[in-house]
C-alpha cells in the first residue's frame, strides 16, 4: 500500500512540474480519462485493504478504463450526445464510494 501512495505522490509531482498543455478541444477526453484513472487507483487501494489486489488486473483495468472512457466520450461528441456528464457523474460517484470505504477502514483500524 505504501508503494501505491508513493507512486501517487511521485506522479502528482511529475505532473505538476512538467509543462504540458492540453488543447481545449481535448479537455473533455482528458478530464474523463483522468477520473477513470483515479477510479482505478482508488479501487486498487480498496482491493489492497481487502487483500484481493492483483497487479495484472489493476494495470489492465487502469489502461482499459482510461481508453474506454475516452472512446465513449469521443463517440458521444461525434454523435452530439453529452456522455461527458454521465461519465463524470459515474466516476465521481465511484471515487467517493471507494474513498468512503477507505476512510471507514482507516477509522476502524
Amino acid at each position: 500500500m505504501i508503494f501505491a501512495i508513493i507512486s501517487l505522490i511521485l506522479g502528482a509531482l511529475l505532473g505538476y512540474f512538467c509543462n504540458i498543455t492540453i488543447p481545449a478541444e481535448y479537455s473533455k477526453l482528458f478530464s474523463v480519462a483522468l477520473l477513470a484513472g483515479l477510479d482505478a487507483v482508488f479501487g486498487g487501494l480498496k482491493a489492497v485493504t481487502l487483500k484481493t489486489f492483483d497487479n495484472v488486473n489493476f494495470v489492465s483495468g487502469f489502461f482499459v478504463n482510461i481508453l474506454l472512457a475516452a472512446l465513449l466520450i469521443y463517440i458521444g461528441d461525434n454523435l452530439s450526445i453529452d456522455l461527458y456528464y454521465v461519465a463524470l457523474f459515474v466516476f465521481g460517484l465511484r471515487i467517493f464510494k471507494n474513498m468512503s470505504f477507505l476512510r471507514h477502514y482507516m477509522i476502524k483500524k
